[in-house]
């Protein structure tokens, strides 16, 4: 599971969006009918990665709502108290002060 969270990133920084949203649903997928705090944040962040391939895709509205999506999710980082979704977090802030702000 944390090498998928370790391409994601990978994935981000070389700004291949989409391939970092498919990296993620394979965690998410399976898991996506469970209502637990992990699968949240989960599905959060491939929501940052759509936003992201949205805005490269010049649909700068779609991309903030979008991001929305994942921000509603973020509390629920703490929650799950995970070192990786912590590093995520602070990664993906990084790229939201580049890409969509």
């Amino acid at each position: 599971m944390k090498d998928n969270f370790l391409e994601y990133m990978r994935l981000i920084q070389e700004e291949r969006f989409y391939e970092a949203h498919e990296v993620l649903e394979e965690l998410w997928f399976p898991r996506r009918k469970e209502r637990c705090d992990e699968v949240l944040v989960i599905k959060g962040f491939i929501n940052a990665s759509v936003a992201f391939e949205l805005k490269r895709l010049k649909r700068d509205e779609n991309a903030l709502r979008v991001w929305k999506n994942y921000e509603k999710y973020r509390p629920l980082i703490k929650k799950c108290d995970r070192e990786i979704f912590y590093k995520i977090e602070k990664f993906l802030d990084g790229y939201y002060a580049k890409y969509l702000s």
